[in-house]
């Protein structure tokens, strides 16, 4: 099992490698580190590492995000999972300025709710598209026109393959 995890503004990859009961072997990034965790009451965690005890408190702030207090520092962590890579690059492609509307993952198109030659509020859902289990609905992020529509319902798509194709609305 391998994940992201952002602590503060640095990302290293979090490999488990083993796991027996409290017993867990981990990569970070390039080393590996062998340790004993245990809960100890929900949330507060004791951690042996190389004979060294730690004892840290987790709490969530957030989707997947938490802050992390040991006896002398905090921390600010997000998990970075396959799932919360998946929706920050959708977050990435609904850009205001963007002429198009395209998806980052592989996928299959569901159903295309707009028509070529209308024009699309703001808001409204354009397409959507199953991609890792979920569908997804992309919603124009300003009115625009529908110029062209280069997929059909059914159709499996490419990651960052353009669906439709925008244009903006001359006033």
């Amino acid at each position: 099992m391998s994940y992201e995890i952002k602590v503060n503004d640095e990302v290293s990859e979090i490999k488990i490698l083993k796991r027996d009961g409290n017993f867990v072997e981990i990569a970070v990034d390039d080393r590996v580190y062998k340790a004993d965790i245990v809960e100890v009451e929900k949330g507060v965690y004791s951690i042996i590492i190389d004979g060294t005890s730690f004892n840290i408190e987790l709490s969530e702030s957030g989707l997947k995000k938490y802050e992390v207090n040991t006896l002398y520092n905090s921390f600010d962590i997000e998990v970075i999972d396959p799932e919360t890579k998946y929706m920050n690059s959708r977050k990435g492609s609904e850009d205001d300025d963007a002429n198009f509307i395209s998806t980052p993952m592989p996928g299959k198109v569901v159903k295309i709710l707009v028509k070529e030659g209308e024009i699309a509020k703001k808001g409204e859902t354009a397409i959507i598209v199953s991609a890792m289990k979920m569908e997804s609905e992309y919603k124009l992020v300003n009115d625009k026109r529908i110029k062209q529509i280069m997929v059909k319902e059914g159709d499996n798509i490419d990651g960052h393959q353009h669906l439709i194709l925008l244009e903006d609305i001359e006033e």
